[in-house]
């Protein structure tokens, strides 16, 4: 066995005579315990809440969105749809049409977007799981599905005709806007059949119609549209769906073609930003707490002055000398970082299964057991408790010794 290994090995697990260097390590070690417990909590914890604020957008964001590179729309031919529906990979896909447009009700208007869907939207889109209250839309009709923020800003209920639930889109062309709304604005009366909740934000964003019917609104050819949500097999490559879909739409650089995470990139980059902030800030407790380390480690290294000038005469390098304390702390992040991890990861399994901390009474706290976080938290707690280690370790001189 290599010598500086064993004899590390002797000093962790036997007591020193001095009973403060005893308790001066017990503190080090339960403070990498802790520190490393505390770390993959907070990192589970973050991961909850980062898939929890990602679910709402999911519902609503396709697994790949086609979208004009420029202006507002682009054709797609009935050919082209049969290329699409060929590639490896697409499971189904819907056209759409987006446009900002006005919605009047009981004299209260509010300007949010049309969304134009065709039949096989429910096909790539959980949207239409998320009914609040009455059906999904029928195709080739006037009715609607609304959000719950639409029908409380506009007072609006289902079937309700009290009064005309009115769509205005301006006509396309040139010059000044008349002060005629026939003739400056396209409009329909809408029929709500359903109202869909999801989150504050997404509640307001959206009225969902049949795509022709939008089409006709914006003076739109049927091939023409705004849009196309993709659903795509997990187990094949992404990368190769999108080349194969931009090769087929993208004869003249027309469109371009966006996963999820792209869809919502200011989102994932304000997630991502934080989780490191977070990472670093309790990446700097643990920094701190080892600063026991590296003061058990010198202590140690006092009291076995003795031994090491007794090891040092037997024809032992310095060299080796340092090794056992640089070991010895390495060791002890070693240790301390897998014990943190267990009770880590059984404070989160609690957690998941029991759900003892709660958001809202019916809101449990979310978290996530994810390996990468077991991976980075115990590399980290090795890391520095063996740059902590090397500091300490470096006391060993041949000065000190002599």
């Amino acid at each position: 066995m290599n010598f500086p290994f064993y004899i590390a090995k002797r000093y962790i697990f036997s007591k020193s005579k001095n009973n403060a260097i005893n308790i001066i390590t017990k503190i080090a070690s339960a403070g990498i315990i802790v520190g490393a417990m505390a770390l993959f909590v907070v990192l589970s914890v973050f991961g909850g809440l980062r898939e929890f604020s990602l679910s709402f957008s999911n519902d609503f964001d396709p697994d790949l969105k086609v979208t004009p590179s420029s202006g507002k729309s682009f054709n797609i031919s009935a050919q082209q749809e049969k290329k699409l529906k060929n590639i490896d990979g697409i499971i189904d896909f819907s056209k759409i049409i987006e446009e900002r447009v006005l919605f009047s009700f009981d004299n209260k208007q509010l300007v949010t977007y049309l969304k134009g869907v065709d039949k096989n939207f429910s096909k790539t889109n959980k949207a239409t799981q998320k009914l609040f209250n009455g059906q999904w839309l029928k195709p080739q009709t006037y009715q609607v599905v609304i959000g719950y923020g639409v029908s409380n800003k506009l007072s609006l209920g289902l079937f309700d005709f009290s009064s005309p639930f009115e769509v205005y889109v301006p006509k396309p062309g040139k010059g000044n806007i008349s002060l005629n709304p026939e003739e400056a604005f396209n409009s329909d009366v809408l029929i709500p059949v359903g109202i869909y909740a999801i989150s504050e934000e997404l509640d307001t964003k959206y009225v969902f119609a049949d795509l022709q019917l939008v089409q006709e609104l914006l003076n739109y050819k049927t091939t023409e549209v705004s849009g196309i949500e993709i659903k795509i097999n997990p187990n094949i490559d992404e990368n190769n769906i999108i080349l194969a879909v931009e090769k087929i739409l993208n004869t003249n650089k027309k469109v371009i073609v966006k996963n999820r995470a792209q869809l919502n990139e200011t989102l994932h980059k304000m997630l991502n930003t934080e989780n490191v902030a977070i990472y670093l800030i309790f990446t700097l407790v643990i920094i701190i707490a080892l600063f026991n380390l590296v003061g058990a480690l010198i202590m140690m290294i006092l009291d076995k002055k003795a031994n090491l000038k007794t090891l040092l005469n037997l024809g032992s390098d310095v060299k080796d000398l340092r090794k056992i304390f640089l070991l010895q702390g390495t060791l002890l992040s070693v240790l301390g970082g897998i014990i943190g991890l267990i009770l880590g990861g059984i404070i989160v399994a609690i957690q998941q299964q029991f759900q003892f901390i709660m958001i809202t009474p019916s809101l449990p706290y979310p978290v996530v057991f994810e390996i990468q976080n077991v991976i980075i938290v115990f590399l980290t707690i090795v890391t520095l408790g063996f740059l902590a280690s090397l500091i300490a370790s470096s006391r060993v001189t041949k000065k000190l010794l002599i």
